[in-house]
């Protein structure tokens, strides 16, 4: 009856901290439940970077004194003085009785280190509880601080055969206009957006989130030697990162740079996939949407960098040998391929969404 209680509120809480998506990067997402005499007292979820933690939110929005209650959350509180105060010595100033919370936060600076500040002070803990559920909520938080990566996933719509476009490169539209949406509405689930410059020559496109009050997500152009046109959509402002070699010409570098966009300079003719999300990780970035286009989608395979994979199918078919569809070196046999486990289906009228997410993650050992 306990744990069955328990669940009901840490459920809760993850409902709760769901609400910050889009909107908390670098930091996970949290809900907290704060309950006293079997009854809430207190919710509260993290907004955004910058605002107060979901434990904080709780306790200032509670009806009645917390002292003596119990408090839900789905992370570790933290324990280190970031953008906002630590939570985990909030806690112990405000009495709390016990703290049931799903997992240790995988950040170094935490991890382990809120559980011990809290047992030290006396509050009961227990952890565990929901685990796989609550990973799965911030698999992008734990992706950068296990893999010391940002989160990557693709996404791409093809024919039933596989193809992106056809042979001349058309590719307007595959996919059906519901596809679409949800397809540009995922943009505001990442805090980047990654693409090819060969996509903005050809497509010219916005790469927006477009969504109501959803956030813009950060445009990286991939554009070995700067062949970007000044007035592309995706350089209307200041929220893109162009990644290019020794091989761009200086005074484009140089025009861009003096319109505030940042230009980033990697070694080499090619830019490394590695090479790149290791410098996006240090700049804080936790998670990308790769859109494409083809080559661009084949060097993360070939990297075998792709946590998860976004594949829109409509029911045609393109053929040709020279159509467009995923590039690069790929696989030399399919016992190598790149395999996901865990599938999920959804359908937008006539067109197919297949989600297929990679199980790679190790486990944070409880305690």
């Amino acid at each position: 009856m306990k744990k069955v209680r328990d669940e009901r509120y840490v459920r809760e809480a993850l409902r709760l901290a769901a609400n910050g998506e889009g909107w908390t990067a670098p930091n996970p997402m949290v809900g907290a439940i704060l309950v006293k005499g079997g009854k809430v007292i207190g919710r509260g979820y993290h907004r955004r970077v910058g605002a107060p933690h979901a434990e904080i939110e709780a306790f200032k929005n509670a009806k009645t004194s917390v002292r003596g209650a119990t408090l839900y959350i789905n992370l570790e509180p933290c324990s280190f003085q970031g953008r906002t105060p630590p939570c985990a010595p909030a806690i112990i100033a405000a009495e709390i009785k016990k703290v049931v919370f799903c997992t240790l936060d995988p950040n170094k600076k935490v991890h382990g280190r809120g559980l011990a500040m809290l047992r030290k002070a006396g509050i009961r803990v227990s952890t565990g509880l929901l685990e796989k559920k609550a990973r799965a909520l911030n698999e992008q938080f734990f992706t950068l601080h296990e893999k010391k990566r940002p989160f990557v996933a693709l996404k791409f719509a093809a024919s039933l055969d596989g193809k992106m476009a056809t042979s001349t490169g058309d590719s307007k539209w595959i996919t059906n206009e519901a596809a679409r949406a949800y397809g540009r509405s995922l943009r505001g689930k990442y805090q980047a957006i990654l693409v090819g410059v060969g996509t903005v020559l050809r497509d010219d496109p916005h790469l927006g989130a477009r969504g109501r009050g959803a956030r813009d997500p950060l445009r990286i152009i991939l554009d070995s030697h700067l062949r970007i046109p000044l007035d592309a959509k995706v350089l209307r402002d200041t929220n893109v990162l162009l990644a290019t070699t020794s091989r761009a010409p200086a005074k484009k570098k140089a025009a861009l740079e003096k319109r505030g966009i940042p230009v980033r300079v990697f070694k080499g003719n090619r830019i490394s996939v590695r090479d790149l999300l290791a410098f996006l990780a240090k700049s804080g970035v936790v998670s990308v949407l790769v859109e494409g286009g083809g080559e661009v989608l084949g060097s993360f395979l070939d990297a075998g960098i792709a946590d998860k994979v976004y594949a829109f199918y409509a029911p045609i078919l393109i053929g040709g040998n020279n159509a467009a569809g995923i590039g690069g070196t790929g696989a030399e046999k399919v016992a190598k391929a790149m395999r996901f486990k865990e599938i999920s289906i959804q359908r937008f009228g006539d067109n197919i969404l297949v989600i297929s997410s990679s199980p790679g993650q190790k486990k944070v050992r409880k305690r």
